[in-house]
């Protein structure tokens, strides 16, 4: 018996161990069927990762097979342990730009230096990954608002354009934010090289084009294609057009960072910029696509996914790695049904790595610069911010934050400023909630807003107000202030003030302190304070903090009409 129970907890054990790993649980429903989908997929976003990644990596500021490490061992890590079946991992725009905007100068010129730092930031990336999944900070994402995330967005799009420019031009290009860069850029337009600036031009039509008549086909591959055979052929490299060179084959080395964290100043805020910028499109993305198939995603797994990922890159000598929107979105299209197309994917990459290296030779810069161009296109959405210009103003100010903190300060500190302001905004809008001064609804016993109903009955000698937000430290004073307001500018002598809490879902301590103090603000007026619509929770808090007595009980069947009749009989 005793064994039996052994071997059951045994199980058990292994059971919640498996638990974190997703394919435990997928595997089991997989269907043979589904086989020939993901391996089309796989194959249809090594495709898009080629040129894709070898851009991205030129925007980092690393060797071009850095980019495609990132996609064939990022694809792997994530696949064993996030929780998207469709969602695809590797470098994205956004982080490149960070990655160049940060560690120039932590490397001081030294290139070895540079790719050491990269690979260790992916490293910290997945060791922060770990202490948010076993901190449970997951939720913590959520305070960053969209408004926030549109105007970032838009800031990054925005600043690696200003990057690639010069690249498609055939200039020099430099500058350390948005604005110096484009002031640069427009001071060498004189220095222009037709010749590639023409190969730029007719690989972004081509990219426009091909996206808009064959959405979801590795269509950047085949402009790759064809802008190597056009440079071959016509001996592009030989007339000045500066191409990707010599990009080493065979798979990368495995291998634990060179450095240690401690060796690095300022790695962290870096791995935690990339670790945020990972999480929210990541997420972001996965629940897209997850609602799409009908499955639910796990925000908390979605963490160790990540963390596995950045782990597989920092180990093949690769930098942060993300899950994006764009990458999923050809995988999903071209069929994917589980996270085996991941596997695919890199499948295809590591051939590529070991046979077709040398037909990249030819590649034209420009045509990397067009391929990064159209990708983060679709992270300017001005639409949505005139859209906040004419709801809300106040979401078009953090947008605005956003936009402008990266556009000023770079990728990294742009999003970490931007986080600040979400949540600064978010307690700003916490601390000013909307206080409703009621009246009775004309032939009923129900009470509203007068302020949006001035029909509404005010009861003589009565002030009935309801705070619109719960009753914590950032708003009591606010709340407090406004009714004392309202007191001191109301004719005629006031015998009743009446809180309406059934708007207030939760109050801590300092929310019942206001109302202690309210309480014996107005007694001393000779104005009676009662309470009605308090929640089960609140109720215990102010019983507990000994309010009951003071306001004539907490009952929770008590409305305001039967507190006004109960009045009105005491001073009858």
């Amino acid at each position: 018996m005793a064994d039996a129970t052994e071997r059951t907890d045994r199980v058990e054990r292994q059971t919640s161990w498996l638990s974190w790993l997703p394919p435990t649980r997928w595997l089991a429903d997989y269907s043979a069927a589904w086989l020939p989908s993901d391996i089309i997929a796989g194959i249809t976003l090594a495709a898009y990762a080629i040129p894709v990644s070898l851009a991205y990596a030129g925007l980092a500021g690393l060797p071009p097979q850095v980019g495609i490490y990132g996609y064939l061992l990022g694809g792997v890590g994530y696949a064993l342990f996030g929780s998207s079946r469709q969602l695809a991992i590797g470098p994205t725009s956004a982080i490149s730009l960070m990655i160049a905007g940060t560690v120039g100068a932590m490397a001081a010129g030294d290139t070895l230096r540079y790719a050491q730092i990269a690979s260790l930031a992916a490293f910290t990336v997945a060791v922060l990954s770990l202490f948010a999944w076993l901190l449970r900070l997951s939720a913590l994402v959520k305070l960053i608002s969209d408004s926030i995330l549109v105007g970032f967005k838009a800031g990054a799009g925005l600043t690696i354009a200003m990057t690639q420019l010069p690249s498609l031009f055939g200039v020099a290009g430099g500058g350390h934010n948005f604005f110096e860069r484009v002031y640069l850029f427009a001071g060498q337009l004189g220095q222009t090289q037709p010749l590639v600036l023409v190969v730029g031009l007719v690989a972004l039509v081509l990219l426009v084009a091909g996206e808009r008549l064959l959405p979801g086909r590795p269509v950047a591959l085949g402009v790759v294609v064809l802008a190597i055979a056009a440079a071959t052929l016509f001996g592009l490299p030989a007339l000045g057009v500066p191409v990707t060179g010599k990009i080493p084959s065979g798979l990368p080395n495995l291998a634990a960072p060179a450095l240690r964290i401690r060796d690095v100043e300022g790695i962290l805020p870096l791995a935690g910029g990339c670790l945020l910028l990972a999480y929210i499109e990541g997420v972001s993305a996965a629940r897209t696509l997850a609602a799409k198939h009908g499955y639910a995603i796990d925000a908390r797994q979605e963490l160790l996914g990540i963390g596995a990922a950045n782990l597989a890159a920092a180990i093949g000598q690769g930098y942060p790695v993300a899950g994006g929107l764009s990458q999923s979105a050809v995988n999903d299209k071209a069929g994917a049904r589980s996270a085996l197309a991941l596997i695919f994917a890199s499948a295809t990459l590591a051939l590529c790595l070991l046979f077709l290296t040398g037909l990249l030779e030819n590649l034209p810069k420009a045509v990397l610069a067009a391929v990064v161009l159209t990708a983060v296109y679709g992270l300017l959405d001005f639409p949505a911010m005139l859209r906040m210009w004419q709801v809300s103003r106040l979401d078009f100010l953090a947008a605005a934050i956003a936009l402008l903190a990266v556009l000023w300060l770079g990728i990294l500190h742009g999003i970490l400023l931007a986080a600040m302001a979400s949540i600064l905004l978010l307690l700003a809008r916490a601390s000013q909630p909307h206080v409703a001064f009621l009246g009775r609804i004309p032939g009923t016993e129900q009470y509203s807003d007068m302020e949006r109903h001035p029909d509404n009955e005010p009861v003589p000698g009565v002030i009935v107000f309801r705070p619109e937000a719960s009753l914590i430290y950032t708003n009591a004073d606010a709340v407090m202030e406004a009714v004392l307001t309202r007191v001191q500018s109301t004719s005629g002598p006031i015998r009743l003030v009446v809180c309406d809490l059934s708007a207030s879902p939760f109050i801590d301590l300092a929310g019942s302190r206001m109302l202690r103090d309210l309480e014996a603000e107005l007694s001393g007026r000779g104005i009676a304070l009662r309470i009605v619509g308090a929640h089960g929770r609140v109720r215990d808090l102010l019983r507990a903090d000994g309010l009951e007595d003071k306001v004539g009980g907490i009952d929770r069947t008590a409305t305001v009409e039967k507190v006004l009749l109960v009045s009105l009989r005491q001073t009858g």
